[in-house]
């Protein structure tokens, strides 16, 4: 076998069934695309946004993708466990999950209330916990577990406190999962992107004054696109990344290394 082709062999999804939670959207969408052109069977969770959701199934058509649709609300027992029940439906063993969905309110601290906290720790951190928790005996030897971080987790970004304190703990539960469940043949990562022009972007303060600033201190020049986190996604899936256990992988453009 040459070298190319032993690399598309690791690289490859075949033979893979993942979970995507919000698995339309932005980012979301582009992942579960990458996964399922890449050979993966994927199971792309949403709530809200159903013409994000019909896209992403005309695309899935279009192409002869392999891409199943749940629609749930992870917040509350009952959307988890439709969501259990549809990757039940699935059949075989799973092979990964990863963990998109994410929200939060973008305001100062006086403006935050405890409601806001909790409907953003339930999405971003607790579905998380429930998920893995669930999905246990479903994993197959080798699977992989990515959870979608930012930089927020370990920055302080303005109007970003309660997603960035949400991404800190879900980063901090990754990385005990990832020696937990090391030995049962699990792998636990975790994927911070920069930022990444999608919908969010239009619920920030400022938004447009941001991206101009964030693009300027960049050294590449320009922001991470939604297709480049999707195939660092599909590289953490893959059997090419089979020695990589709890560990970040940045996908920011160099911004990260700026002073």
């Amino acid at each position: 076998m040459s070298a190319s082709a032993s690399g598309n062999v690791l690289f490859s999804l075949q033979n893979k069934t993942i979970l995507v939670t919000g698995g339309t959207g932005g980012i979301g969408q582009a992942i579960s695309l990458r996964l399922a052109r890449a050979g993966a069977s994927v199971l792309a969770n949403y709530l809200r946004d159903e013409r994000a959701a019909e896209q992403l199934k005309a695309t899935a058509t279009e192409e002869g993708l392999g891409i199943k649709l749940c629609r749930a609300d992870l917040t509350n027992e009952r959307g988890l466990e439709q969501l259990g029940s549809s990757v039940q439906e699935l059949g075989a063993g799973l092979s990964g999950f990863v963990h998109c969905a994410a929200t939060g309110i973008h305001r100062p601290i006086e403006e935050l209330t405890e409601r806001h906290f909790d409907w953003t720790l339930n999405l971003n951190v607790r579905a998380f916990f429930k998920l893995t928790k669930f999905l246990l005996p479903r994993f197959s030897e080798g699977s992989s577990i990515v959870a979608i971080s930012s930089w927020g987790a370990v920055r302080a970004i303005p109007y970003y406190s309660l997603v960035g304190s949400s991404k800190g703990a879900l980063e901090a539960l990754a990385r005990h999962l990832a020696v937990e469940l090391a030995p049962r043949g699990i792998r636990v990562n975790i994927l911070t992107a920069g930022a990444v022009l999608t919908d969010i972007w239009k619920a920030m303060p400022d938004s447009e004054a941001r991206i101009a600033e964030t693009v300027r201190r960049t050294p590449a020049g320009r922001l991470v696109t939604a297709e480049q986190v999707a195939y660092g996604v599909q590289f953490l899936c893959s059997d090419a990344a089979a020695g990589i256990i709890g560990q970040t992988l940045v996908i920011d453009n160099g911004i990260g290394v700026v002073a």
